[in-house]
């Protein structure tokens, strides 16, 4: 296309749109605009890839206006506006009611609290515009006088496609807009996207696989970041004794503060909300202005603090992914990201809210804390700049989404052929592989469930009794999860949400905890109306709540370039090369600062000086010492997960034991039972055939928690059980669902999941082939290094020391509180649970007989349940030993309740240590500790000759 006629786009509009632009002050249009209107007023589908605050909503809005007002009067919907989140629309809504006015075209939203009678005043007279999101669309195709309003459509925008696109839910939208086809005819499809790696693929997903023109601004060429990790001062120091934190967590707050202080308006991105809260409480104490955001607090929570930040009531917010997508908050001028963002797309998107203001460069800041959250946020920042973004995972086949899809086919026209089902599911896009036998399996299950009938002779599908309870309880594939209202006792207000595991494992009266960045106290519980009502106190040491979320996965690219680092300082630390030159080195090629620099190398340096290989892209190291085996490959999460597994399961069938495992993006930890060694781990890297992977994996998934928890889940979509049976299911239930379920789509459709989720076979597959053909090296270590042993501590949040020795002190108590321990009653035996030692009760008792006859084991402690479980005579010499042990265990904690919990709990301290340590009878709680420490280092020095 030209210049000129990109330059001419909004002449491209009728004269009823360009008169309301005059008036509302649009004189030139953006890039995006410029670039993606002609083509949209034609009718073209189209993907607009483009940052937030660029006018990516009138870019796909104009032109549909524009053909809405040139229309002749009729009864329909001429438009849907489809968004993620209902926070979207409400945003979407405000937007659009101006044009709306301005142009006699009817606006309205619609979302699950939408009134019934809203709800029926759409019905009867429909507007013009509708804006919605994907699952209110699933109820509306199934409305009669809806159906004859969505006949009318002729244009659909998906909002941040991009969100929807990994997701099932957007595999969902898929096959919606396909039934949506199937009653409107064709109709124009615009997406519009933060950036993404893989364009096409993107594209095909909203369009179905037919042709789309692709708009993609360039984003890389205005953003400008700089990766910091303050230095620690003297006033850090004080500060830090003042928010009861860590001096290098008191640096980053002081930095934030000033960068907060330089410039008008801040977001503060932080990767869970956990440390939203955390990081919250701390600035509240400073009496700095900065709100708090996520998607736990209530809804009204956050209208709240968007309004306030838009009208300069605050100076910055504190917040999650709940800022990402394109909710309006006014002008920002600069981000911080506060540790690693994990993803390259991420990045991108959390700077793009910044600037705007036509060629204004969107500004910056990553705050890191230790060498891999530096050196991973380097290689971030470096391919953000280059514009290597990551490719989009979408959701091939997902087969609870082709049964949820198919019970609305049945709704949407009461019985239809199997055929005809099956050309509609696989029009969209992730299912146009679907083969037609799981297709039909899929139905036959479905039938089974009696959520519809199938006549397999007549080829047709049809309603059943089931079928209208089925598809209202699944409009969503987003998984059911409990989760409790918390209430301000004082205001009668709700104040946010809490997951019910948080509830059940910490909640009490009198507990204190933090939300909304501010200190709580549980008055009661209300169980049956999954609420917990709080009164607001002064406390600056409440507990984090924890919610539900994955971690954020690091990419294989982006730790290879970590590992590409590595490579490129150690063989100048071992030629004593001084710390500083290497650091400016790095400086010249990604945007950091000489400090910066030099402190993540000295993790590298330590290395070079022990003598120890430096793990790099080509070069594995495999650290032992102990029971421990350390793999130092840097392959990012999901590929080091499934090589984990890999090992773990495999090594696990050599010895009969179970074996703990541990990832992080350049590390994976395994917890060995005797009799294993370093070797044993080389030989299955070079020996295990690569194509036997998947099929190793899906073995060792069938004991598998993960495995068990996704498939209620998917069972629940499946209408296979009823949906109070998949919450928080656990134990011999959802084992006895695993066996029932085997062999049917169902089962089948969890372990894709998992695979999709979790891990990346493919990969590991190239790993290995790399390995077996002498690409990679593999170099065995006899005991851990410094690389190896500075893996990325969940653990290390907010909270800690006032001087030196209580740091440490300090640092002991909150490793072993968040330490998970597995309580076994030895007097029913049917009490077998898995918590932190911080949930554990002042005296643990079996809720099942009341006995407080219970041990306390480690999470991997299989070896010694078994054997409990074993008739005493069929026990050998070893077995009994663990007998007599956990028995002494369980009588130490029926003595001295939770102490004995956290004493057994330190790092090579067992019942006889324990007991000596307890008897100590420490009045004060810091010298316990310490004497827990003195057990530990004593374990540590004396460990290689048990």
């Amino acid at each position: 296309m030209t210049d000129a006629a990109q330059a001419d786009a909004f002449g491209r509009l009728g004269p009823a749109v360009r008169a309301a632009l005059s008036e509302r002050g649009f004189e030139t249009p953006t890039e995006p605009q410029r670039r993606a209107i002609p083509p949209l007023v034609t009718g073209r589908d189209a993907l607009v890839i483009a940052p937030t605050g660029t006018g990516k909503t009138e870019t796909a809005m104009l032109p549909v206006l524009d053909a809405i007002s040139e229309r002749e009067d009729t009864f329909g919907i001429s438009a849907l506006y489809i968004t993620p989140l209902r926070a979207l629309n409400r945003d979407m809504r405000e937007r659009l009611d101006w044009w709306g006015e301005v142009l006699d075209i009817d606006v309205d939203v619609r979302h699950g609290d939408t009134t019934d009678y809203q709800r029926q005043k759409q019905a009867n007279d429909p507007p013009d515009v509708l804006v919605t999101t994907p699952e209110t669309l699933q109820a509306m195709l199934t409305g009669e006088k809806l159906r004859t309003a969505l006949s009318d459509v002729e244009h659909v925008v998906v909002d941040e496609v991009h969100e929807l696109a990994g997701a099932k839910r957007g595999a969902q939208l898929t096959i919606g807009l396909e039934r949506l086809r199937e009653l409107a005819g064709s109709f124009q499809r615009i997406g519009l996207s933060a950036t993404v790696g893989d364009p096409e693929a993107v594209g095909g997903f909203l369009t179905g696989g037919r042709d789309c023109t692709i708009v993609e601004v360039d984003v890389t060429s205005k953003v400008d970041f700089t990766v910091r990790e303050p230095e620690v001062t003297e006033e850090d120091e004080q500060l830090a004794n003042e928010l009861m934190t860590r001096p290098d967590i008191a640096s980053h707050i002081r930095v934030i503060d000033d960068i907060v202080a330089e410039h008008d308006s801040t977001l503060v991105f932080v990767n869970t909300r956990q440390t939203a809260e955390a990081l919250g409480s701390r600035f509240k104490e400073l009496g700095t202005n900065i709100g708090v955001h996520h998607g736990s607090l209530a809804k009204e929570t956050r209208i709240e603090v968007e309004e306030q930040f838009k009208a300069g009531e605050l100076d910055a917010l504190l917040c999650t992914s709940s800022m990402e997508l394109g909710i309006d908050v006014g002008r920002i001028d600069h981000v911080v990201q506060y540790a690693s963002p994990r993803e390259v797309s991420r990045l991108l998107q959390r700077v793009g809210r910044a600037g705007h203001r036509r060629d204004e460069v969107s500004e910056g800041t990553i705050l890191t804390s230790h060498p891999d959250d530096t050196f991973e946020s380097l290689a971030i920042a470096r391919r953000a700049a280059a514009g290597d973004v990551e490719t989009m995972r979408i959701h091939h086949g997902s087969l609870d989404t082709v049964a949820n899809q198919v019970v609305g086919l049945v709704m949407d026209f009461g019985d239809v052929s199997a055929r005809r089902a099956y050309d509609i599911v696989t029009r969209a896009y992730p299912f146009r592989d679907l083969d037609e036998e799981t297709f039909r399996q899929i139905l036959r299950e479905l039938d089974a469930n009696h959520v519809l009938w199938l006549d397999e002779e007549a080829d047709e599908i049809q309603k059943s009794g089931g079928s209208w309870q089925y598809f209202y309880a699944n409009l969503s594939m987003i998984p059911d999860e409990e989760s409790y209202e918390v209430y301000d006792v004082s205001t009668q207000s709700q104040i946010g949400t809490l997951d019910e595991r948080f509830v059940v494992n910490f909640v009490e009266p009198g507990e204190t905890f933090i939300q909304r960045g501010e200190m709580w106290r549980i008055n009661n519980v209300e169980d049956e109306e999954s609420r917990v009502n709080v009164s607001p106190i002064e406390d600056p040491a409440g507990e984090v709540p924890s919610w539900s979320g994955k971690e954020i996965p690091v990419p294989y690219d982006v730790a290879q370039e970590v590992a590409e680092m590595r490579a490129v300082a150690g063989p100048q630390f071992e030629r004593d090369a001084p710390r500083d030159s290497v650091a400016t080195e790095f400086t010249t090629r990604y945007p950091t600062d000489q400090n910066t620099s030099a402190s993540a190398l000295e993790q590298v340096e330590r290395h070079a000086d022990a003598d120890a290989p430096v793990p790099t892209q080509d070069r594995l190291v495999i650290e032992e010492e102990g029971r421990v085996i350390v793999v130092d490959a840097a392959y990012g999460h999901k590929t080091n997960e499934t090589l984990g597994r890999l090992l773990s399961a495999l090594l696990g069938q050599r010895t009969g034991s179970s074996v703990g495992l541990d990832v992080d993006p350049y590390r994976i930890e395994l917890e060995i039972p005797r009799g294993i060694r370093a070797g044993d781990v080389v030989e299955i890297l070079e020996e295990t055939d690569p194509d036997h992977v998947e099929p190793l994996l899906e073995l060792s998934l069938k004991n598998s928690d993960a495995l068990k928890f996704t498939l209620s889940q998917v069972a629940a979509k499946f209408g296979a059980l009823k949906r109070w049976k998949s919450r928080g299911g656990q134990g011999t239930g959802l084992s006895r669902l695993l066996s029932a379920l085997e062999g049917t789509p169902v089962y089948d459709e969890a372990v894709r999941e998992v695979f999709h989720e979790d891990l990346d076979v493919e990969r590991t597959r190239e790993v290995l082939r790399r390995i077996q053909s002498g690409e990679i090296d593999l170099v065995k270590h006899g005991s851990r290094t410094p690389i190896g042993a500075d893996g990325r501590s969940s653990g290390r949040e907010m909270l800690t020391p006032e001087n030196a020795d209580a740091s440490v002190v300090q640092a002991v108590k909150d490793r072993i509180q968040d330490d998970r321990v597995r309580l076994v009653c030895l007097h029913c035996g049917d009490w077998d649970q898995e918590t932190k030692v911080r949930r554990v009760r002042d005296q643990p008792q079996c809720p099942h007989c009341e006995s407080t006859r219970v041990a306390t084991l480690s999470p991997w402690a299989d070896d010694a349940v078994k054997a409990l479980n074993l008739d005493p005579e069929e026990r050998d010499e070893e077995q009994e030993k663990r007998v007599e042990r956990t028995f002494r265990n369980a009588s130490i904690v029926q003595t001295h309740g939770k102490k004995a919990v956290v004493a057994l709990s330190a790092r090579g301290v067992g019942p006889q240590n324990a007991a000596r340590v307890i008897n100590n009878h420490r009045e004060d709680e810091a010298d316990f500790y310490r004497d827990l420490l003195e057990k530990e280092r004593e374990y540590a020095r004396t460990k290689a000759f048990w």
